[in-house]
């Protein structure tokens, strides 16, 4: 017997985690992204050779060991992207299009083994002048390793749905087709 062969009274579908809406946001709020990221060898390597990144203080140990830092560093792009991943879940999870990305800085290098941590400011927050769906927000991503010292930064824009246009529900959460899973008629 499978979960959706099982009923009785106590049976219920109970919506999870939607995300942020554009309402939700005001300028000055700090969120803090759960769980944070060690970063793997695996990781940096896998995406320093998939974008073809030539440099070899990223994928070259002997000749990384030569230089300033004595061993290879994390290539910065694959430290924005778990950044910008962390901050999904509290930022961008009902955006509908990322606008662009700003004033990044690598304050501090990053190595195999270091754990990462991101938080998110909105900095402004406007309606859209052209869609009337979503509103605009930016926010600083602020990036720390597990010694708490800032190695990235960046500005961040996107197109936010407005609640009433999202319409979720138990039953069909964001990025679930409909129909998928347990319904309210299988309870």
């Amino acid at each position: 017997m499978n979960d959706n062969e099982h009923s009785g009274p106590d049976r219920r579908l109970v919506a999870g985690w939607q995300g942020r809406y554009f309402e939700d946001f005001a300028v000055g709020d700090v969120y803090k992204h759960p769980y944070g990221r060690t970063v793997t060898e695996t990781d940096d390597v896998w995406l320093t050779n998939v974008t073809m990144n030539l440099n070899p203080m990223h994928f070259n140990e002997a000749y990384a060991a030569g230089t300033e830092f004595g061993e290879r560093l994390v290539n910065g792009l694959v430290v924005i992207a778990m950044a910008v991943g962390m901050s999904v879940i509290d930022v961008s999870m009902n955006a509908t299009a990322n606008l662009g990305y700003d004033d990044v800085r690598h304050h501090a290098p990053v190595f195999h083994g270091d754990t990462l941590f991101a938080e998110s400011e909105v900095t402004t927050k406007r309606e859209s002048d052209s869609r009337d769906h979503v509103g605009i927000l930016t926010t600083e991503l602020r990036t720390y390793n597990q010694d708490d010292e800032l190695v990235l930064s960046l500005e961040r824009s996107g197109m936010v749905l407005k609640r009433e246009h999202a319409q979720p529900s138990a039953a069909q959460p964001p990025g679930w087709p409909e129909g998928i899973g347990t319904q309210p008629e299988d309870l």
